[in-house]
């Protein structure tokens, strides 16, 4: 990347999505207004406790699908009933921040959600009350980086957009503006 390369998101966001919300909210200092400060892809792989390759899979899609290094998540406590010791890799997950972010956001926006069959939008219940939301995506074949040929089994994954919003109101706005299709009631 050269050194003057904006993504388009972000450059969407600084001339059009940042005046669209302080008209909105009535921000006094252009500091307030939310942002959003980091994407986590996360997976689970519940059969890795029989099967250890299964976590690599997942580590190397979900690098494939984010750009970046994932790591394998590992368990905190014991559980006889699963069979899960502590310390084993039961999942995967990526944290993006700055361009990698806004290239991510821009590939799910534009390509890999209308891939998804029979999709009518995203929905609104994914917030948490602090301004953070959380989408599940049921199959990751809907990435073009991932070849069908070569997945196991299709799995999904949650997509966590942390903001720096303070209410939920105000991140579902920041996200509709940057171009997140939620449903319509």
């Amino acid at each position: 990347m050269t050194k003057n390369y904006v993504p388009r998101i972000k450059n969407e966001f600084q001339k059009v999505v940042s005046k669209s919300l302080t008209s909105e909210f009535n921000y006094k200092n252009p500091m307030q207004v939310p942002r959003i400060q980091k994407i986590v892809l996360s997976r689970g792989v519940g059969a890795a406790v029989a099967d250890k390759k299964l976590v690599d899979q997942a580590v190397d899609e979900l690098t494939l699908i984010s750009g970046q290094k994932a790591v394998a998540t590992i368990s905190k406590k014991d559980v006889a009933s699963f069979k899960l010791r502590k310390g084993m890799p039961i999942g995967a997950k990526v944290t993006l921040r700055r361009h990698k972010m806004f290239e991510f956001l821009d590939r799910l926006i534009t390509i890999a959600l209308p891939r998804v069959r029979d999709f009518q939008g995203i929905k609104p219940g994914g917030f948490d009350g602090r301004g953070n939301y959380t989408l599940g995506i049921t199959e990751q074949i809907i990435f073009p980086e991932i070849d069908i040929d070569k997945v196991n089994k299709i799995s999904g994954m949650d997509i966590t957009f942390v903001t720096s919003a303070s209410t939920d109101n105000e991140a579902k706005s920041l996200l509709s503006l940057i171009g997140l299709p939620f449903k319509k009631k």
